[in-house]
């Protein structure tokens, strides 16, 4: 058994609460707990069988072919999962938090989108007949499909893309065509090598009429040789910051024929003499992107909870410089500082889950009544997954900056999984929906709620428009979490308000919509993220207080501890609004500070037991930083030695070039 590092170990024995309390509540129940570590069980089993040779080591070529290499095996096994009951095509959750929390899918997976968003969908937009024909196919991995939406020259503004899909009345087919380079489909993943079908969003075309935006499942490789069909022009588009693995493609489409009922129809259809039926609401089309984004939400968890762990145990371990003369080197977890930097990441993991769940929870509470017909939470849930989307990507990717660079020079190596990890989570910042975009997209649904604030029955995350005008609404201020919610209510109230009101000022003098939201869209964007705060935040809380009670005092103490950690550090972050906003007083932000270092304190000695209780396997975590056992310097060591450069002692270009060099030769 390998010994555990003194210094963690020590950390450990004084925790003050029952980490497998917190690990139980935080998957959901004992017996979620154990079907998640049957799950890494089986997906962690042929471990031995995956390459030897770090992937930073291999060409782009070789890192994809590893790639698929290692996801036919870690798909082979949830297909076992499947056999056996242990999964299924209606929770797809937590099959993509398996495979997100996969050693094998580190860098991505070619075979990722298929289950992220080419079935999801068949599911929201396809037809019961279609789902019936394509769905057990792709369930089982018969099929491998990816879903093409960008393009090289458009991405969020979906109504601008250019590829076309004609349908002929005479053979009932749809022409499917990219007639520019601007309109090739670009990003997809998997797409480059690896699928054989692909889900294609286009502007339909019927009758000589275009209809705008809808969906069409194409072949794009024979299901046989893999090779591409006739009209099909396939790649990969190279290498990138990270997801090297994913193998993302390149599609162009030169007179493409496919059934009229590859046409994606549950919410419109186009029929045998091309006659078009409009579908009742538009954006009923886009339930794939926002289970998406629903997701990503998700990801975030898995990634930050990931950056958490590995810096807060590292930090225990590296001891450097002496706080005391005399005394030996001091931890740098000892370093407020260090605390400064990591405990906000410990809290913000738990608050983003808390409010992905809710977010999974009104997804399906939507999706439900949508399927009754009841359509008015539907802007709710978009403007919902935007904002959640936008902010939780943009926060933990300054959350896992701030875990790397609190690891010093070793944070930067990709042994320690940090580089790889920020690569990700930066990633996400664009893809599905550029954060900036996103945040206009929740502010278009503010602003008509804001006008409408008096006339129309809000929505539960907007309630606070109307209470927050309320007589004695703020009062006095005083350094509580409760408190805390409401000046960020009001905060976000005035800055909605005030959006409105410079428009409505920039449209009587005569300017444009188009121009008056144009130039205050900074202003807009900033309203957006503080409702996304307001929200996160008051989930937190809620959801904190929803379970305290059956919380043992030591955990339920620490998670009130957390709670207030994130509550301050945001009040702290976004003092300028508070102080435009709210009745805070200089005394006031100087105990605020006060509290703040207090929370840093009491959170100490629990600190390696809060990542603990994450119970991410070091499979999973990959990190010679981060392992359970502490063991930093050792696995540093090892993995420097598995670089080809050390296979042997002195490299040809010695000989080749510095010795001439050297000598005066060249």
């Amino acid at each position: 058994m390998v010994k555990i590092n003194e210094d963690l170990q020590r950390e450990r024995d004084k925790c003050s609460f029952n980490i497998t309390e917190l690990t139980t509540l935080i998957d959901g129940g004992p017996d979620k707990t154990e079907a998640r570590k049957e799950r890494e069980n089986i997906l962690i089993s042929r471990n031995d069988d995956l390459s030897a040779i770090p992937e930073e080591y291999l060409s782009h070529k070789e890192k994809y072919e590893n790639a698929v290499k290692n996801s036919v095996i870690l798909f082979g096994l949830v297909r076992k999962m499947q056999e056996d009951g242990k999964t299924s095509v209606s929770n797809y959750r937590d099959v993509v938090s398996a495979l997100l929390g996969s050693s094998t899918t580190r860098d991505g997976s070619p075979l990722g989108l298929h289950y992220i968003m080419f079935m999801p969908a068949i599911l929201n937009q396809g037809s019961e007949e279609q789902q019936a024909q394509w769905l057990p196919r792709a369930w089982v991995s018969n099929i491998i499909g990816s879903y093409a939406q960008t393009e090289l020259g458009h991405g969020t503004f979906i109504r601008g893309l250019e590829t076309t899909a004609t349908y002929d009345p005479y053979t009932q087919e749809f022409v499917l065509n990219t007639p520019t380079l601007t309109s090739y489909k670009w990003w997809p993943g998997g797409l480059g090598h690896t699928v054989n079908y692909c889900i294609v969003v286009a502007q339909l075309y019927t009758k000589g009429q275009c209809h705008g935006i809808h969906s069409f499942i194409v072949q794009v490789r024979d299901e046989e040789t893999h090779e591409p069909l006739p009209g099909i022009k396939v790649g990969d588009i190279g290498a990138k910051l990270g997801l090297n693995a994913v193998n993302n493609g390149f599609l162009g489409l030169d007179n493409v024929r496919i059934p009229r009922t590859q046409m994606l129809m549950k919410h419109a259809q186009v029929l045998e003499n091309g006659t078009y039926v409009k579908s009742k609401n538009s954006k009923l089309n886009y339930g794939a992107m926002v289970f998406v984004r629903v997701v990503i939400v998700f990801d975030m968890v898995n990634y930050l909870s990931k950056a958490a762990t590995i810096a807060v145990r590292y930090s225990a371990v590296r001891r450097q410089c002496h706080m005391k003369e005399g005394e030996p080197e001091t931890q740098i977890l000892d370093y407020m500082t260090q605390r400064h930097k990591l405990f906000i990441a410990i809290a913000a993991t738990h608050a983003l889950r808390i409010t992905a769940y809710q977010l999974w929870d009104t997804f399906n509470a939507v999706t439900e009544e949508l399927g009754g017909g009841n359509l008015d939470r539907l802007p709710e849930l978009h403007a919902l997954a935007c904002c959640l989307k936008a902010v939780s990507t943009a926060d933990t990717a300054s959350y896992v900056e701030r875990c790397r660079l609190a690891c010093g020079g070793h944070g930067y190596m990709h042994s320690s999984n940090l580089p790889l990890t920020y690569g990700l989570v930066t990633a996400a910042c664009t893809y599905e929906g550029e954060n900036t975009v996103l945040l206009l997209q929740t502010a278009r649904f503010l602003v008509k709620t804001w006008q409408n604030v008096d006339t129309i029955k809000l929505t539960p995350t907007v309630v606070y428009l109307k209470t927050t005008r309320e007589a004695g609404f703020s009062g006095k201020w005083e350094n509580s979490v409760e408190c805390i919610i409401k000046g960020f209510q009001i905060v976000a109230m005035k800055k909605i308000s005030l959006s409105v009101s410079h428009m409505q000022k920039r449209i009587s003098s005569g300017m444009s919509i188009e121009d008056a939201w144009n130039i205050t869209s900074v202003q807009l964007v900033g309203a957006a993220e503080a409702h996304c705060r307001v929200i996160i935040l008051q989930t937190f809380y809620d959801g904190i207080n929803k379970v305290s009670n059956t919380l043992s005092p030591a955990l339920r103490e620490v998670l009130q501890q957390l709670v207030e950690l994130y509550s301050v550090y945001w009040a702290i972050q976004k003092i300028g609004d508070l102080l435009q906003c709210v009745s805070i007083s200089e005394s006031d932000l100087e105990s605020l500070h006060s509290w703040y270092e207090n929370i840093l304190v009491q959170l100490r000695p629990n600190a390696v037991g809060l990542v603990d209780a994450f119970d991410i396997r070091d499979d999973m975590l990959q990190s010679t930083l981060g392992a359970y056992d502490g063991r930093v310097y050792e696995r540093l060591m090892e993995e420097a030695l598995k670089s080809p450069l050390n296979a042997e002692p002195v490299n040809h270009t010695f000989h080749k070039y510095l010795k001439p060099f050297m000598q005066g030769k060249l």
